[in-house]
């Protein structure tokens, strides 16, 4: 009972975030905690329970799943995130074979860096359009600009305040805090509708959604996979140096990339977003001491237990946009910040002609929203700038331009 109880308080940790990623791209938030549950359930069985971890919504595939979605449709999105989890099933095999260092080969900092920072900056102007009120994509406003503001300062202020000040458990949520209190600012100012809530059934199964494969919907999600694939190499850092068992060695990167591949796999057949183990969760067990699987167990029984609850599904879409635009604009700033982090910590000089040219052409690329197509192929954003990145560091020399670069002091000498 003690850990069923532990395992609800971990899925509360990280319900905001959970849900946050369907609400934005317009999926269904009971399948997204569905998907959730059943993916770390597969995930225990491919790990053999070994690793106290959720997984559940990745933020990395926001953009994409919103572009995807206008583009080809919800089923043919859920074909290439189908994809997108197999490129993680294939790094575990690769990761099983040539070892850990071939990721950081493929995939450096100065590729993965950029790419994370393309991720947060790109979907800037759809925070701020939903903050003022308007749709994504500014073409339509759904709420008076005047309240929206109030009402995503209000949301923004609680999330920053939550996640600098507080102490304890309560500095885990900071999402569920800034949600709370943008909703009671919405509740104040009359633009919550309720209509969604009286129609939906108290029990139902969610509207799940089979994927359709559409070869440019595949194409377009594949290289996506990059920026969490690394970021689940750190992830899995994170929690051996909190419990102090290397989950690198036992059961393995490749066995835990793996689980999270095939979970993404799982969740995309539903029709939910692609799954990645959750930071928020890492910090619970931190401040916890809550090292032992079942705990995750019991979360993800939770989850799909939640997910059959249709009132609940429908209480979360009544959430207005600027509650949610306030949050994002700290949200993707910080994904940003993030990439930038991964520069600085790993060293990459950007004096060196080589690492400016991949970082730069990459930034350029995806925040100008450059687009490459022949015919029906079409590739742009995240997935033209994933593969632009690895083909820069892979065809450019080592010491491109070093000959060339004049040390400051020696002019100054000269």
């Amino acid at each position: 009972m003690k850990n069923a109880i532990i395992g609800a308080q971990m899925l509360f940790v990280a319900f905001g975030a959970l849900v946050l990623v369907p609400l934005l791209t317009g999926l269904d938030p009971n399948v997204a905690l569905f998907g959730a549950g059943a993916g770390t359930l597969l995930f225990q069985l491919i790990t053999r329970r070994s690793v106290p971890i959720f997984l559940a919504s990745s933020f990395a595939f926001i953009a994409p799943i919103m572009y995807g979605t206008q583009a080809f449709g919800i089923a043919a999105t859920m074909g290439g995130l189908v994809a997108a989890g197999m490129v993680y099933v294939l790094l575990g095999a690769a990761i099983k074979v040539r070892g850990v260092g071939f990721i950081h080969k493929l995939l450096p900092p100065v590729v993965v860096g950029p790419v994370i920072m393309v991720i947060g900056l790109g979907l800037a102007p759809t925070a701020v359009n939903m903050a003022m009120g308007k749709s994504g994509d500014g073409s339509a406003q759904l709420v008076n600009g005047d309240y929206a503001l109030w009402i995503a300062l209000a949301s923004l202020l609680t999330t920053i305040a939550i996640s600098v000040y507080v102490k304890g458990f309560f500095r885990l949520i900071p999402i569920c805090g800034g949600i709370f209190v943008g909703y009671m600012l919405s509740l104040f100012f009359g633009v919550v509708d309720f209509s969604a809530i009286h129609q939906a059934a108290w029990f139902a199964l969610p509207n799940f959604t089979m994927p359709e494969f559409n070869i440019n919907a595949i194409l377009f999600m594949i290289p996506v996979a990059i920026a969490p694939a690394v970021e689940h190499v750190g992830d899995m850092i994170a929690i051996s140096n909190v419990t102090g068992k290397d989950y690198l060695k036992k059961p393995g990167l490749h066995r835990t990339i793996t689980g999270d591949g095939v979970a993404t796999i799982l969740a995309a057949f539903l029709g939910a977003p692609p799954n990645t183990t959750y930071s928020e969760v890492t910090g619970a067990v931190t401040l916890t001491r809550a090292f032992n699987p079942v705990i995750m167990t019991w979360a993800a029984v939770t989850a799909i237990a939640l997910a059959l609850i249709g009132k609940l599904g429908a209480f979360l879409q009544t959430i207005p946009v600027p509650v949610m635009g306030g949050i994002m604009i700290l949200l993707f700033g910080s994904i940003a910040t993030v990439g930038l982090n991964s520069l600085i910590k790993h060293n990459v000089d950007l004096h060196k002609s080589r690492n400016l040219v991949i970082v730069g052409v990459v930034l350029v690329f995806g925040i100008g929203g450059m687009a490459f197509g022949i015919g029906n192929f079409n590739l742009q954003g995240v997935s033209l700038c994933g593969i632009v990145g690895i083909v820069l560091n892979l065809i450019l020399p080592q010491d491109l331009g070093e000959n060339h670069i004049v040390d400051s002091t020696q002019l100054d000498d000269e």
